[in-house]
């Protein structure tokens, strides 16, 4: 291993609700155990957000954690969510406006989501191992406007509300050029994925990356429609490389996505923009099973490789994390959500047995 020159980062650890402590604990876990292989120093600070921030608080993002955010080279974020908002939906101050605040105060526009099947986890989907084998798809969903950030409305008497789909010209332009650019490295197709022809700012879309693809004639772009696209990612997930979508769009269709890599406790994601980026796995607080020891921390994990490769453009650092991961699987480890019928039970580790062995490959 040739010798690394000397990196000093400012990392926030946002740990947030239900699992996301137990997860992030191994990603902090994981970045400490990169820094002392490779001479780096990672400097870390910790913040509120969510459910946790609103009880300690009142606010879903507290002002300090913000301003720590602002002066922090990269964020390892974990989950927001608690039950007692699903089962009230009426309460104003809610743990998800802190997630969507962060994203729009640092201008986190592009969330990066990678399905990749390791070879290893074939049996634990519930799709086919013939359909999956080889999947590798790149999701580049737009963050910060759709229907999530538009004008909402809802009667007094509560028997109307509504949502408005917004998008300007220049939110689908900058998210189309990353999307592009990734596709240049990858395998040169990009799908955009909207629904044309019913809404008018899918047409504003659809526009716009196809006036933008004409800047990149090396990188084949197709469009599709959202429900066909939700269809054909579980039909044939190996016909896709990089694809493009809305806010809403994007979010359920990673969400199915899933399903290709065994489980959500496996997919990381980075939330980017042109500054401080934000890196976490895309599954939720899963309040059921927080506190049992049992969650799954390689999406976290990942989401530090993320972190190295995108935000630190530390290549070889982010090959090790990824490396590590797909040593312990080889070896057997498994937690309960990506094990199968075959997986024998000494084989079976939880949160703190999997992040181990994820340390000891590591090292």
């Amino acid at each position: 291993m040739a010798k690394q020159e000397k990196v000093r980062k400012r990392i926030l650890v946002i740990g947030g609700d239900g699992i996301g402590p137990e997860v992030t604990r191994w990603g902090r876990r994981v970045l400490e155990a990169v820094a002392e292989k490779y001479g780096h120093e990672f400097i870390f600070e910790e913040g509120l957000m969510g459910h946790a921030a609103i009880e300690a608080t009142g606010d879903p993002l507290p002002e300090d954690t913000l301003s720590k955010a602002r002066q922090s080279d990269a964020i390892l974020f974990g989950a927001i969510g608690h039950p007692k908002y699903d089962q009230d939906p009426g309460l104003k101050v809610r743990p998800e406006q802190g997630l969507l605040r962060i994203r729009k105060e640092l201008g986190l526009y592009a969330n990066l989501r990678p399905i990749k099947l390791f070879d290893e986890l074939l049996a634990a989907s519930s799709i086919k191992p013939e359909v999956l084998q080889g999947a590798d798809i790149l999701f580049f969903r737009e963050l910060t406007g759709d229907v999530y950030f538009g004008e909402k409305k809802k009667a007094e008497d509560g028997s109307w509300a509504s949502d408005l789909m917004i998008y300007h010209t220049y939110e689908v332009e900058r998210i189309a050029r990353r999307a592009f650019e990734a596709a240049r490295q990858r395998r040169k197709t990009l799908c955009s994925v909207d629904k044309a022809n019913v809404l008018e700012s899918s047409r504003l879309w659809r526009a716009t990356v196809q006036r933008v693809a004409a800047d990149y004639p090396d990188v084949t772009c197709t469009h599709m429609f959202v429900d066909n696209a939700a269809m054909q990612l579980i039909r044939d997930p190996r016909q896709f490389d990089v694809i493009l979508t809305a806010n809403l769009f994007g979010d359920i269709l990673t969400d199915e996505a899933s399903q290709i890599a065994g489980s959500m406790g496996m997919l990381a994601s980075a939330s980017i923009g042109d500054g401080t980026g934000l890196y976490e796995p895309i599954h939720g607080s899963a309040p059921d099973i927080a506190g049992k020891g049992i969650a799954n921390p390689l999406a976290s994990i990942l989401s530090v490789a993320l972190m190295l490769q995108i935000g630190f453009q530390m290549q070889e650092e982010a090959e090790a994390v990824v490396r590590a991961v797909d040593q312990t699987l080889k070896a057997g480890y498994r937690t309960v959500d990506i094990a199968d019928k075959h997986t024998p039970n000494h084989m079976m580790v939880g949160t703190d047995g999997m992040g181990q062995q994820i340390i000891r490959f590591l090292s």
